[in-house]
């Protein structure tokens, strides 16, 4: 059973109950004490576009975070790869591990 597609017409439902339901209820936008705003604007839009907003603010946020995750990432390799080039005794106790890796799984080398 396609689980995602029935997640996905529930939230769906979901959404178009709540524009049906609130299609006559309508408020006003004031933008500060100047008076300048929208009138009579149905609630779900405010609702949508606040929540739209919202997740507009927060990409700085998510791409900061995989930005230093990726350099953690680097730096780890750049740790590895410098132990490795270290000591070759690193290298051949990791070579008989991949070895023997590989002669359990069924490759022989």
């Amino acid at each position: 059973m396609p689980w995602r597609l029935i997640f996905f017409i529930l939230i769906f439902a979901i959404f178009l109950a709540f524009v049906t339901f609130n299609l006559e209820n309508r408020c006003d936008i004031y933008f500060g004490p100047g008076g300048m705003g929208f009138h009579d604007i149905p609630v779900f839009i405010t609702i949508f576009t606040s929540f739209f907003l919202g997740l507009l603010c927060t990409l700085p946020f998510l791409y900061y975070a995989g930005k230093r995750r990726r350099e953690k990432a680097a730096k780890e390799r750049d740790k590895i790869q410098e132990l490795d080039e270290a000591s070759p005794r690193n290298r051949e106790s990791n070579f008989s591990l991949r070895e023997k890796f590989m002669r359990n799984h069924g490759d022989k080398s």
